[in-house]
């Protein structure tokens, strides 16, 4: 069986590696991205429309620098109620279906319909992660209950990263 030496440590083997030691790495995606170096009492991220760019920026420059990696559209759509609950926590103001549905064509090259994408929200929104505000013209989604939202990413974080790990796992043994 053939090993590299691990994504932490050169002297650990990936068995060894657990996930406290991952999750510090990605805590540190800031310092790894040049290109997102933090001036001190500025905040980490902008508070416009931008943001949920520039945390995928982060994330596409320290795991694939200089590659042309795309995200697989099933790959969103099964994991929609999570991206939706990501976009709407990044925003500082609520957000709309529509542009929802238009970061995730623009970040993910994910084409929705609104037959996916509304039905999604209705769905947070009964569950009280997300709290719809009806305007004139549209309804604006924010995040209803933080704590639950923050656990719900978490769990699937955690899920993702040990999938992840074992595909890793697995394409070591060739």
């Amino acid at each position: 069986m053939r090993r590299r030496s691990s994504p932490t440590t050169d002297s650990t083997t990936p068995e060894e590696i657990p996930v406290e030691s991952l999750l510090r790495e990605l805590e540190d995606f800031d310092r790894l991205d040049a290109g997102s170096a933090e001036r001190e009492g500025e905040p980490r991220w902008s508070e416009n429309r931008d943001r949920p760019q520039e945390v995928l920026s982060v994330v596409m420059n320290t795991l694939f620098p200089g590659t042309d990696f795309r995200f697989d559209e099933d790959m969103i759509k099964q994991n929609l109620d999570e991206m939706l609950l990501m976009l709407v926590s990044l925003r500082s103001e609520g957000t709309h279906g529509k542009g929802l549905m238009d970061d995730l064509a623009r970040l993910f090259d994910a084409r929705l319909s609104p037959g996916t994408v509304y039905p999604q929200l209705h769905d947070l929104e009964d569950e009280g992660l997300l709290r719809m505000h009806e305007k004139v013209r549209t309804k604006e989604y924010r995040v209803g209950d933080d704590r639950e939202v923050r656990g719900r990413l978490e769990r699937s974080m955690y899920q993702h990263l040990a999938l992840a790990y074992a595909l890793y796992l697995s394409i070591e043994e060739y």
